[in-house]
């Protein structure tokens, strides 16, 4: 029987790595993106399209989908992946994120959060194991473990008192996790460190995880607004801070330099909305960095989007029928645009990987950011 988890490192260059995650419902090549997929989809995109595109796995919310259609009525139907036509891999975070940030109302203690749905307004309670509960009725493959995320600007005393019950909250997701022992037989756990961009902080919260022992480890608490300078500078002794020989996972991250950078320091994977967001308003990325079809100068040009990408969109279409649909809303310009931004951060994860593989990653990053953050008149 195959074994529910592995994770194999095949190549080191400094300390970027590409490998495999090996589980029961496909692999997981890395560094690897996943797109989320908040409420059981991947916003204007077909499951077959996202998987099309190049991804391996996706990522819904545990908050959102616990308040519409509901984590028992998931379970009754048969499960997110068969609910949603998604038979490979998924992670779930733990909600915990979007109850700090989303709920208006809220009650922070030991225990969990007590909140209010922000659609209409019930009452609810998250905590640890009610968190397990969840995502082991949506069926999850990796499991996070709950956690608070205060912003990185709140005073030390109050991030490590946050971090300190953030690992208290670890040991009982490790706990409500193997409750569910059939679960448990299946799927992964991630711990999630904590400590905002405090050295120390991270450190003692990366050794209270290790000795409550996980499948994986999470870097959160960054992408909150610090800014990308702050997040590389903690990126520089967070990942290695966290055991080696297990998947390092930044939550939230992020704009194509974004990956690249913290690929360059450890990390094997990301999750963000910022891909299929931004393909929705208009803005597409590219080898040569962000253009917006909102443009005028677009109306007329019969080029690509990207000569170099290889998705349908690009393959099909033209940035003058493309700025029409944006312009015009038209449905079809978010499906085109969120398929062709799915497919290139895809296609940027798999150019890591090669460059990892054959020892160049930093030539590779070199020669990425000259083109991608060259000035531009756009």
């Amino acid at each position: 029987m195959m074994q529910r988890f592995t994770f194999d490192i095949h190549a080191r260059d400094g300390a970027s790595r590409t490998g495999t995650i090996r589980m029961m419902r496909g692999d997981i090549r890395t560094p690897a993106f996943m797109p989320v997929g908040t409420a059981a989809t991947v916003k204007a995109l077909k499951p077959e399209t996202v998987r099309k595109t190049g991804a391996d796995i996706i990522l819904g919310n545990t908050y959102h989908l616990m308040l519409r259609p509901g984590a028992e009525r998931v379970a009754r139907l048969g499960g997110l992946h068969k609910f949603m036509n998604w038979h490979r891999p998924i992670l779930t975070d733990s909600g915990g994120y979007q109850v700090m940030s989303l709920s208006d109302l809220r009650k922070l203690t030991e225990k969990g959060v007590e909140f209010r749905s922000h659609i209409d307004g019930s009452k609810h309670m998250l905590t640890p194991e009610r968190s397990m509960e969840i995502q082991r009725l949506l069926g999850s493959d990796i499991v996070m473990a709950f956690d608070e995320c205060p912003r990185a600007d709140r005073p030390r005393d109050e991030i490590a008192a946050s971090m300190e019950m953030s690992m208290r909250w670890a040991k009982r997701s490790r706990e409500g996790f193997e409750s569910g022992v059939e679960h448990a037989k299946r799927a992964a756990l991630f711990g999630i460190q904590q400590g905002a961009l405090d050295q120390e902080l991270r450190k003692i919260s990366a050794e209270k995880l290790s000795e409550i022992g996980f499948d994986g480890y999470a870097i959160g608490g960054l992408a909150v607004g610090e800014g990308q300078e702050a997040m590389f500078a903690t990126l520089d002794f967070a990942p290695g801070q966290l055991p080696d020989e297990s998947p390092r996972y930044l939550m939230g991250v992020g704009k194509p330099d974004d990956l690249v950078g913290a690929v360059e320091r450890g990390v094997d994977m990301f999750d963000c909305v910022l891909p299929s967001r931004s393909g929705r308003n208009g803005q597409a990325f590219t080898w040569n960095g962000p253009i917006n079809l909102r443009n005028a100068r677009f109306a007329e040009d019969q080029e690509p989007l990207d000569a170099r990408c290889k998705c349908d969109t690009c393959s099909t279409y033209t940035r003058a029928y493309l700025h029409h649909l944006v312009k015009s809303q038209e449905i079809l310009g978010a499906m085109l645009m969120t398929e062709h931004n799915i497919a290139f951060y895809q296609q940027l994860m798999q150019t890591m990987r090669d460059a990892i593989a054959q020892g160049r990653f930093a030539d590779f990053a070199s020669d990425f950011r000259s083109d991608y953050l060259r000035d531009r008149s756009a």
